[in-house]
């Protein structure tokens, strides 16, 4: 598909990085990354569980790491910048509910062009009582 006419915004970053962050299985993960990647939307997901605290800084790594890893961002600093300050952002968002509680679940890390998104999915709690959360964060590069 040729993408080259179509121009993708904020927007459709972070619903790409929900999306990823949303998937079951690594086979769903992979579908989904060909079908954005067709657009030119980039894409990652890493699995991620602890207590929020202690955990913090080890979630915004993992995100960094996954995106180069795949290729979304190189090893400049203002792109590493960009995801980490993104995942900061999306896990400001949930803070309220997971302060000293155990966290499970997805990180998506999607871009286009110069729009970088981050996405945490994850219940929140103990046991099975889980509240469920999404976070998001987007940066420009």
């Amino acid at each position: 598909m040729d993408y080259s006419e179509t121009h993708y915004g904020s927007k459709d970053v972070v619903k790409a990085a929900i999306m990823i962050a949303l998937t079951n299985d690594r086979e769903e993960e992979r579908e989904l990354k060909k079908k954005l990647l067709n657009k030119g939307i980039r894409a990652v997901a890493v699995d991620y569980g602890g207590e929020f605290i202690n955990s913090v800084m080890k979630i915004v790594e993992r995100s960094v790491v996954a995106a180069k890893r795949e290729g979304l961002i190189s090893e400049a600093h203002n792109e590493e910048g960009a995801v980490a300050g993104a995942a900061r952002e999306a896990l400001n968002q949930i803070m309220t509910k997971a302060l000293g509680l155990n966290v499970g679940g997805k990180i998506g890390v999607a871009r286009y062009e110069d729009h970088i998104s981050v996405a945490v999915f994850f219940g929140i709690g103990l046991l099975h009582l889980n509240e469920i959360a999404i976070g998001t964060g987007h940066r420009v590069v």
